[in-house]
């Protein structure tokens, strides 16, 4: 009985080993391949007998290739013939859900997008919206990746979204609740489909594309519309219960009588969103960023005075997390000269825990392409975390 009962368990500890090994692989060989097998086991810690099993597994995947030798052997002995990401095989699907346009794009293994597809959807149904989302999908894959193979879908939106489920819980902005949008984009779409929070799907770009200390520990601020953020340390992002975490719109701000939704003035999200600010210029938001870019006084002293807004929730974020590195994501402060700065000047006056504001508060690594971004890292999150998992399954592996 006891041997029994025992055996699913010692199985299920084996796969658990070997994906988290073939993870390993892969991971290493996305951060320095090209790569000799013999430099992977060493970076790995793992035997040179499992990096080889391992490689020749992803290989006949269809996620790593060999390459040639760089020059002619001179010594006996196996050659070390280098592997590095096929990033010519697969395809990454995104698909991010902003408040009033779905940005659709296609994404390589390493993260870099090939191809992004902005469409407005303001007054469409939660339905409706997928459904041409799904459209514009199969479009761009006709039309940019013929010859490859899709891994799948990711979807990234704000709001309060259910990995586990793949459900928008509640998206106030797009009035949504409870969309089953795992499901609907996996009937419209036939792939397989990941869904997560756009701030978490940033934290995963981050720490497998972006800045090196992501890795240690990092906290994603996103504004833009919507206002939230995520968290994680070392390889576990916080989800909380039902992906409820990051929740940051309802922070109070200093000096705001903002009103908010939520019945109170005051909050993050009311004081600094894009609506607000493009409510108090009289012009789209589009149009006061650009006249900002372009040195306009007033415009610019109103991103200014948002920006030191914003440093108030990244010094509270710092102090009470305390992370390596903290990433924001906002669109002025790739295009308005001053706002970086406004930012992290608040957080040296604010903040108790933060050394160094300068290397501790930086700027996205995906400027201008970080929802895109967003919605691919969701799926390829999955993908780096186990490339012997079920994501592959229903491919054809043909070399």
């Amino acid at each position: 009985m006891t041997a029994a009962a025992d055996g699913p368990q010692r199985t299920d500890a084996r796969g658990a080993r070997r994906s988290a090994s073939a993870s390993a692989v892969l991971r290493a060989i996305l951060d320095d391949g090209p790569i000799a097998r013999s430099t992977v086991a060493r970076r790995t810690g793992l035997s040179a007998a499992a990096v080889t099993g391992h490689t020749a597994e992803l290989v006949q995947r269809g996620l790593l290739r060999e390459l040639p030798e760089a020059e002619p052997r001179r010594s006996v002995g196996r050659p070390h013939v280098p592997v590095d990401l096929d990033t010519g095989r697969h395809v990454a699907g995104a698909l991010h859900l902003a408040v009033h346009h779905a940005t659709v794009a296609l994404l390589d293994l390493r993260g870099n997008v090939l191809v992004q597809h902005e469409e407005p959807h303001d007054g469409l149904a939660a339905e409706d919206l997928l459904a041409r989302a799904a459209e514009i999908l199969d479009d761009l894959l006709l039309g940019h990746a013929p010859d490859r193979e899709p891994l799948g879908l990711g979807v990234a939106t704000g709001g309060w979204v259910d990995r586990e489920s793949g459900t928008v819980v509640e998206h106030p902005l797009l009035g949504w609740k409870n969309v089953p949008m795992r499901d609907l984009l996996a009937e419209s779409t036939g792939l397989a489909v990941e869904v997560d929070g756009h701030a978490r799907a940033l934290v995963h770009a981050e720490r497998l594309f972006g800045h090196p200390k992501a890795r240690e520990s990092v906290v994603q601020l996103f504004a833009g519309n919507v206002v939230d953020a995520a968290f994680a340390t070392g390889a576990t992002v916080h989800h909380g219960p039902r992906s409820a975490a990051g929740a940051v719109a309802h922070l109070p701000v200093d000096d705001s009588a903002e009103p908010c939704r939520c019945g109170r003035t005051g909050c993050l999200e009311a004081t600094v969103s894009e609506a607000t600010l493009a409510r108090k210029a009289g012009l789209p938001f589009p149009d006061l960023l650009a006249l900002a870019a372009a040195g306009e006084t007033a415009a610019v002293r109103m991103f200014h005075d948002r920006a030191r807004l914003i440093g108030q929730a990244a010094a509270l974020l710092l102090d009470v997390l305390n992370p390596a590195v903290l990433v924001v994501v906002d669109r002025s402060v790739a295009q308005v000269p001053g706002c970086l700065p406004a930012i992290r000047d608040e957080v040296r006056e604010r903040s108790r825990g933060c050394a160094d504001p300068v290397e501790t508060v930086v700027p996205t690594s995906f400027p201008g392409t970080e929802l895109a971004t967003a919605g691919g890292a969701v799926l390829l999150e999955v993908l780096y975390d186990d490339p012997l998992g079920p994501l592959l399954a229903g491919l054809s592996h043909a070399s």
